[in-house]
């Protein structure tokens, strides 16, 4: 029984959709200031089988966690749960936004994305920031 009942678990654990991330959508861009980081939006709906897939797969990486973790701040908004900012597409999903601690778009794409694809997003998040600031500052 006891296996039993550990095959379910380990079963909902590497199948199980829930991301653990923030709504709060004004919190993260705080929190990307204070830390000097981008901000990593994720946006689905409840009932998005891509959604889901991208979950289970891409954002189950380890290398992709790390470092979305280490150089973002994330945040996922279902839009059948929470009010999405204006400034955000919420059809068709998966979408994915890359903003400052602004609230500035970075960088945006939609559909489920392999890791290596997800990965370079990252990268052109970044650049995309860099490009930003050398304007800024001439």
């Amino acid at each position: 029984m006891r296996v039993l009942f550990l095959g379910l678990f380990l079963t909902l654990s590497l199948f199980g959709a829930n991301l653990e991330w923030s709504s709060d959508y004004k919190a993260a861009l705080k929190e990307a200031k204070q830390e000097h980081k981008l901000v990593y939006v994720f946006i689905t709906s409840d009932s998005c089988r891509w959604c889901r897939k991208f979950e289970r797969t891409t954002l189950r990486d380890e290398d992709i966690d790390k470092r979305l973790h280490k150089e973002f701040v994330t945040i996922h908004m279902s839009r059948d749960q929470v009010k999405i900012p204006e400034q955000f597409e919420t059809t068709p999903v998966p979408r994915h936004y890359f903003v400052d601690g602004d609230g500035n778009i970075l960088y945006s794409s939609l559909g489920h994305r392999s890791i290596e694809t997800f990965d370079s997003f990252m990268d052109n998040a970044h650049h995309a920031y860099e490009k930003n600031q050398k304007k800024e500052n001439k």
